[in-house]
């Protein structure tokens, strides 16, 4: 081994320490070892640069748009809905997202399917108090599982497919690797919703006392609402770590009108509000949760103005209010689309005209600067005790607000407000374009599954698509690209030509190849190992590239068949489980989900070793050497 091979060894050790070391965000691991391989001139630097204009690569960052323009317009929850619905337990869950995410790996681009299905599972935690963590890793080692089980599942198995051809070896057909992959992808699913679990971080953190902050919020069911005749329980909206459903009411238009009226006349009154003033005094501290009242019936069915009244923090609070099928309950009717609004947190300045008034005396004067629903309020970081309606501001309670753009034009909000925060990366989702980007996103994928173009031009057609019909803003579309992911993809391939350039993974296939050795067995092995192990050092693709000469040489020389072989190479570069950066679908779970390096090599490894095992027992076996 020359000493370049030698001096990118240890680089690559170095980052691998960097990485289980976990202190350095990943990507600037990777950015720095592409750097330091630059520095010391171990490959030329227009192919250390190549991933970033590779086609894998950019086709990624093409599809973060695409999952963003079918969440914006709820296409994915709307489906979701229907197939994965709100199961209440992890295992359940597991089950409904694993199990179709394998499936349509093995005959569509999994890259797509799991960008799509990120914003679907943390939703599914946000309602259901799923752990996030236990989902997101274990879907895209699902869809790996599946994407191998058929040669078009992924493109690696293409990459070999076409190697086999040009080699004047006989072509495979598309179930050619299924024997085998099928009963590895089961068995890894099955371990992955057990034994994995445990292997999984549990994904909870110590919330400071920002995020303690408690709020009441007031919602009402929209008319022609898909939640109209489902029960609260079936539509997740009852509870979940950071809300509770604490007060329901039937919309009952007479009855409230009389309250309304009566209301009214009350607080016309002086005795009326001394009356409250010491019903009030001292009782217990300020914003504390009122005594509990009769739990919310589960089963009780929504109709077109219900009024949910919750207790959440100020996390969770902007999810409720993205819910398809439910707005703000109090406030000025906003004229605009209800896509184009912001949630905004504001503080209440003593100078406010409002303060001292209740909610439903609003507006206090006839041509307000700003129109705004009110979503919440909290003061000293605690609920209101009464109905938002019957809440009296003062100066310093906090409200969460949805309005319109001209609000924060208007130079009154920054006297009337101490303080003025934009919640940003919430939006409601503009459900009437559901359909056309549900339509989109089907076109796009045909089009690349029966290789009428190729992904990355799919994908760039479905975002342009996506902007035209107004299923998604230019803004979502740059914001939703997960720029650390694409960074870390573009390095990983570059140091993949760098370890090709300095001969050293011709030197490890050269010791698999002395290891391997006369005994068939052992050569398959010796494959196996080596696909998996330039996998999780560089990418799949280059994996193949380098591992299929090896192959073809080991079977040669002993005089085999190549099939076992073929199906080997194909597997063992598709298991890319302990190492993020050997597949894409790891890399774009890895920041949702908050994973580490030692995340995936401690549920990784394990997998790896199970499907491994199954993989060298059948293989043989189906196809004979």
């Amino acid at each position: 081994m020359n000493y370049e091979a030698w001096l990118m060894a240890g680089v690559l050790v170095v980052m691998f320490a960097l990485l289980i070391w976990g202190k350095l965000p990943t990507w600037l691991v990777f950015l720095g070892t592409l750097t330091i391989t630059m520095t010391l001139r171990l490959a030329p630097v227009d192919e250390l640069l190549s991933g970033f204009s590779n086609p894998g690569v950019i086709t990624v960052a093409a599809l973060f748009p695409i999952a963003a323009g079918m969440y914006a317009t709820g296409a994915i929850t709307i489906a979701s809905n229907l197939l994965v619905g709100l199961p209440e337990k992890l295992r359940q869950a597991q089950l409904k997202i694993f199990a179709p995410v394998a499936g349509a790996s093995a005959f569509l681009n999994n890259t797509p399917l799991v960008a799509m299905m990120i914003p679907v599972v943390k939703d599914l935690s946000q309602r259901t108090g799923l752990t996030a963590t236990k989902l997101l890793m274990p879907m895209s080692f699902a869809s790996i599982l599946g994407g191998a089980s058929t040669l078009i599942g992924t493109s690696t198995n293409l990459i070999i497919a076409g190697l086999i051809v040009s080699a004047g070896l006989p072509a495979l057909n598309i179930f050619a690797p299924t024997l085998v992959a099928l009963p590895a992808a089961i068995l890894g699913i099955i371990f992955l919703m057990t034994i994995g679990n445990r292997l999984l971080p549990s994904g909870t953190h110590e919330e400071d006392d920002y995020k303690k902050r408690r709020y009441k919020a007031e919602f009402m069911v929209i008319d022609s609402s898909n939640l109209i005749g489902k029960t609260i329980k079936e539509t997740g909206l009852l509870e979940a770590p950071g809300y509770q459903l604490v007060e329901f009411e039937h919309n009952d238009p007479e009855d409230q009108h009389q309250k309304l009226e009566l209301a009214s006349h009350e607080r016309r009154g002086l005795f009326h509000r001394l009356a409250r003033l010491w019903r009030t005094r001292d009782r217990r501290k300020i914003g504390e949760i009122a005594p509990e009242k009769a739990a919310v019936n589960p089963n009780q069915i929504l109709q077109a103005g219900d009024l949910l009244t919750y207790i959440t923090d100020r996390d969770t609070l902007p999810g409720l209010w993205t819910t398809i099928g439910i707005k703000p309950a109090i406030g000025l009717d906003l004229k605009s689309k209800r896509h184009t609004h912001h949630l905004v947190e504001v503080v209440v300045a003593p100078s406010h005209p409002t303060v001292g008034r209740y909610i439903s005396e609003l507006p206090v004067r006839e041509n307000p600067p700003y129109r705004a629903e009110i979503v919440a309020m909290s003061r000293d970081n605690s609920p209101p005790e009464v109905p938002l309606k019957d809440f009296r501001i003062m100066g310093g309670d906090i409200g969460v607000i949805e309005v319109e753009d001209d609000f924060f034009y208007q130079s009154r909000g920054q006297l009337e407000f101490s303080l003025t925060r934009r919640m940003d990366g919430y939006r409601i989702q503009r459900t009437s374009r559901a359909t056309i980007a549900g339509i989109i996103m089907i076109i796009m994928i045909l089009l690349a599954a029966f290789n009428v173009m190729s992904m990355l031009n799919a994908a760039l057609l479905g975002g342009v698509a996506l902007l035209l019909t107004g299923s998604m803003t230019p803004r979502t579309a740059w914001q939703s690209i997960e720029w650390d992911t694409i960074v870390i993809l573009g390095a990983a391939v570059g140091l993949s030509t760098a370890v090709t350039a300095t001969g050293l993974s011709d030197m490890i296939a050269q010791g698999l190849t002395a290891i391997g050795g006369s005994n068939p067995y052992a050569a398959l092995l010796m494959v196996f190992l080596g696909c998996i192990l330039l996998t999780n050092v560089i990418t799949n693709a280059a994996a193949a590239s380098i591992m299929f000469p090896v192959a073809i040489s080991l079977a040669t020389s002993l005089g085999l068949s190549f099939t076992p072989f073929a199906v080997a190479l194909m597997l063992g570069t598709s298991y890319a489980f302990i190492n993020p950066a050997g597949y894409q679908t790891n890399l774009m779970v890895q920041e949702p989900g908050n994973y580490t390096f030692i995340d995936f090599a401690r549920l990784g490894l394990p997998l790896t070793l199970l499907v491994g095992a199954i993989v060298l027992i059948l293989t043989p076996i189906i196809y004979q050497f």
